[in-house]
């Protein structure tokens, strides 16, 4: 196989599991939790004395799929499958949830560009991490005030997240290490 298909396959491959992130996410928030608040969001501990949102299980790999959607694809990509990961939301979640998990991973999106783009191709690992660190702050931020006006869950959401960051830590280096045997460059 060419490392230009391969490229292509692994892209769309992250690429559809980035798109179903969203909707997942939304599905989560309002389904799955050890707590379920009437009109609010379904909460999992992620820490002692720390509660979240349950959508921090899918947002924090989304924030790692997004950067591999980019660095596979190109930045378009990853933009268009937040929209269509919104549209699909519609399905599972109310339109406040939709809404604020759209417009928080579109400048989520905006922020990992201004720190994945420049590291990217010289430090993967670096570029991948601090890039959610970012995204997971500033998605965090908008999706809490738009969903429910309120910052209460913010470090919960954050060390959730964080959490599931650190887990993919070892597929990115895995990733990293074959593309480099491979001579696989970024798009």
């Amino acid at each position: 196989m060419t490392n230009d298909r391969r490229r292509l396959i692994e892209g769309m491959a992250f690429l559809v599991a980035f798109g179903l992130t969203i909707p997942a996410a939304n599905w989560l928030i309002g389904h799955v939790g050890t707590v379920c608040a009437p009109n609010g969001p379904c909460l999992i501990p992620v820490a002692p004395g720390l509660m979240a949102p349950s959508g921090v299980l899918m947002i924090g790999v989304a924030l790692v799929l997004r950067d591999l959607v980019q660095r596979r694809l190109g930045v378009g990509y990853s933009a268009g499958a937040v929209i269509v990961g919104a549209l699909l939301s519609a399905w599972v979640a109310p339109p406040s949830l939709v809404i604020a998990s759209g417009v928080a991973f579109l400048l989520s999106e905006l922020a990992d560009l201004a720190v994945y783009t420049p590291l990217a191709r010289r430090r993967l690992l670096a570029a991948v991490v601090a890039s959610s660190l970012v995204g997971l702050v500033v998605d965090s931020i908008v999706f809490l005030w738009l969903a429910f006006g309120s910052l209460t869950f913010l470090p919960g959401q954050i060390v959730g997240k964080a959490w599931m960051v650190v887990l993919t830590i070892p597929f990115v280096v895995y990733l990293r290490r074959r593309d480099e045997r491979l001579g696989l460059e970024p798009a």
